[in-house]
């Protein structure tokens, strides 16, 4: 998973998955994050596929990485392969190092991830397609204010003229993914969540907690692919699938703000609540959208 010297990270067509999209989940790993990463490595992230197909995603092809901080950690930048089995998935996913580390500055290296995904991925959802693929990023600092030329020269090998400020990278990111910050609860995102709305803009996720990231996530692609008009009809597939009701009603809070900034924030859903048969599922979510 050592990015030093990589050319390029690829997601491709195949025979058995001819409409391949490029969904990269990118793990903080610092002190910062405690326990979460090893959550999400261990019992999370091993089924994110499975949550994807759910949502009816067709050929999602998912790339693993681990971010630090490259000013202090071992290992600032971990970049796996795209999968689209999950036996390989949870390969790469027993071979992250969770450092556990951090500069202890409120910073950690995130644009040197979004740096490498933006000059050394190609997919052909973008090629073939021109659609974009997905990042999801775990934190809970802010980036620094510019990527070092000379990190990215000793953890990437790449030569930069000058610094670039992370402005910059996000803006080149954005020509072939569709970034998100995910901060995993509501003590986290009091650290963080302006910052990264002043970059991402809509694209941030602010969870309940760490055991709604498959959910949030896959969720969040369901949406912004069209794969579901809105949360109700969201909410309805995840309990189809056998998705315990809370985290159902704790995965479609998070999810709010972006359904409304992409229309799609179902105002239905408190008229069928009120109708529903109780302890049935919208009972549960029926205060959901109120204001």
């Amino acid at each position: 998973m050592n990015p030093k010297g990589v050319r390029v990270r690829e997601s491709r067509d195949s025979v058995e998955h001819p409409n391949s999209l490029g969904i990269v989940f990118a793990l903080d790993v610092t002190g910062s994050m405690g326990a979460i990463p090893r959550l999400l490595a261990k019992e999370q992230l091993p089924k994110f596929m499975k949550v994807l197909t759910d949502c009816n995603v067709a050929d999602p092809q998912i790339l693993f990485m681990a971010v630090g901080d490259a000013t202090s950690d071992n290992a600032p930048l971990q970049v796996g392969q795209y999968e689209t089995t999950a036996e390989l998935m949870d390969q790469w996913l027993t071979w992250c190092f969770i450092e556990g580390n951090g500069g202890g500055q409120g910073t950690e290296s995130y644009e040197l991830a979004l740096y490498f995904l933006a000059q050394h991925t190609e997919m052909d959802c973008l090629v073939k397609r021109k659609k974009r693929g997905y990042l999801f990023m775990t934190g809970d600092e802010l980036p620094y204010p510019a990527l070092s030329k000379h990190i990215v020269e000793s953890v990437i090998g790449d030569r930069l003229d000058d610094d670039l400020k992370t402005e910059e990278v996000v803006a080149e990111l954005q020509k072939t993914f569709v970034p998100f910050f995910v901060i995993p609860d509501q003590d986290r995102r009091k650290k963080c969540e302006r910052r990264w709305r002043d970059l991402l803009g809509d694209n941030v996720l602010c969870m309940d907690g760490p055991e709604d990231v498959c959910y949030v996530t896959a969720g969040a692609v369901a949406l912004r692919e069209g794969l579901v008009s809105n949360l109700d009809e969201l909410a309805k597939r995840l309990e189809g699938t056998g998705v315990p009701h809370k985290q159902i009603a704790s995965s479609m809070r998070a999810l709010t703000p972006l359904a409304e900034a992409l229309g799609r924030n179902g105002s239905s859903g408190e008229r069928e609540a009120a109708n529903a048969e109780p302890g049935g599922l919208k009972n549960l979510i029926q205060g959901l959208f109120k204001k």
